[in-house]
């Protein structure tokens, strides 16, 4: 799950803000091809931009956290 993102305009630069959402997603949630390929997980992190776009899946809070950060965005736990 190594892979360059470009979160764009997407996640809030068209008004400034740039803060994008973390929040758990249980992996009985996704679609089979996706669950298929994660090797016994049972929840991995999702980062959203301000209108609810998921933009990427990560393994764990922290690697969410981490992506966010790499593309100048501010990280905000949702539960």
């Amino acid at each position: 799950m190594n892979a360059e993102y470009d979160f764009g305009t997407e996640a809030g630069e068209q008004t400034g803000e740039r803060i994008v959402y973390v929040r758990p997603v249980a992996v009985t949630d996704l679609p089979q091809e996706v669950q298929t390929q994660l090797g016994g997980l049972d929840h991995l992190y999702a980062v959203h931009a301000p209108n609810g776009d998921r933009l990427a899946l990560v393994k764990d809070r922290w690697m969410a956290f981490a992506l966010a950060r790499q593309n100048d965005m501010a990280p905000v736990s949702v539960h």
